[in-house]
């Protein structure tokens, strides 16, 4: 897929910030690089992405070099120069790095057994980071995070190989029922979560439904079900309707607050091929 004419203003738009943060390709001279959101080198990637720029195009091929220099021999990516490694950061990275081709690298590789070795008991992924205190709540997984892992390992050969991942997706299933912040992070299911946001970034319905309708597992489930009719609801003429889109990234043309987005629907539409193989 290379990018539509149509959409190079936007591809410029990222472009024009990349030395924003003092260092090249939208990071900062010690390599901060989930800095500057939502130009951050994370996040600028994966709307280039988005945008239809190639794999093998040489910023992508740039981002994805700082990325693995952050990489340790045991799985993890350190995403900061100071401070600990969380869980998340390893998530962020590797789903990056899938997206860009790169999950039959053996470092991807290491790192998802690592995703799969600090595996909570309730299945997902959870740090011991409590920003916002402690409390019942704590007690569980990062929904977030554990969304993130799984749309990792759809690119490699886990995919409905592993019953690890089947445990994961169950607990963001039941993560539906409950709706509750959960997590030292407290995500939750409220208004914000449904609110279709484009392009992905945070744990919202959509990214919800387009990550799990990839695992067999979600897609015999009732819960599954409810929230992919709950998304269909956002559709206008079998369109997604971008409802909730960073401020900062309000005058790109592909993810406009209020309109019909044709690369979204592009997600949508890889959800309906998802069902239509259960």
């Amino acid at each position: 897929m290379a990018v539509n004419e149509k959409y190079l203003p936007d591809v410029e738009a990222i472009l024009s910030h990349r030395h924003d943060q003092g260092a090249d390709f939208w990071t900062t001279p010690d390599k901060r690089l989930l800095k500057g959101s939502p130009f951050s080198a994370y996040n600028c990637a994966l709307m280039l992405l988005e945008l239809g720029m190639e794999q093998a195009n040489p910023i992508l091929i740039e981002v994805a070099e700082l990325f693995f220099s952050a990489w340790r021999e045991d799985g993890r990516f350190k995403l900061y120069p100071q401070g600990g490694i969380l869980p998340c950061h390893t998530t962020l990275a590797a789903s990056l790095l899938c997206q860009m081709g790169y999950a039959q690298d053996e470092r991807i590789q290491r790192s998802l057994r690592h995703l799969l070795d600090i595996q909570y008991h309730d299945g997902g992924l959870r740090c011991n980071k409590f920003s916002f205190g402690r409390g019942p709540e704590t007690e569980y997984s990062n929904p977030g995070p554990t969304l993130t892992a799984l749309n990792a390992f759809r690119f490699s050969d886990y995919l409905n190989n592993e019953p690890a991942l089947d445990k994961a997706v169950d607990f963001l299933l039941g993560h539906w029922v409950v709706k509750k912040p959960l997590g030292p992070c407290h995500y939750g299911i409220g208004t914000l979560f449904m609110q279709v946001e484009y392009p992905f970034g945070n744990y919202n319905l959509f990214q919800y439904v387009y990550v799990l309708s990839f695992y067999n597992y979600a897609r015999k489930d009732n819960r599954f079900r409810e929230a992919f009719a709950a998304l269909q609801t956002k559709l206008a003429d079998g369109k997604i309707v971008v409802e909730r889109v960073v401020p900062k990234l309000a005058k790109l043309s592909f993810c406009k607050k209020g309109q019909p987005s044709e690369l979204a629907t592009m997600r949508y539409q890889e959800i309906l091929a998802n069902l239509e193989h259960s």
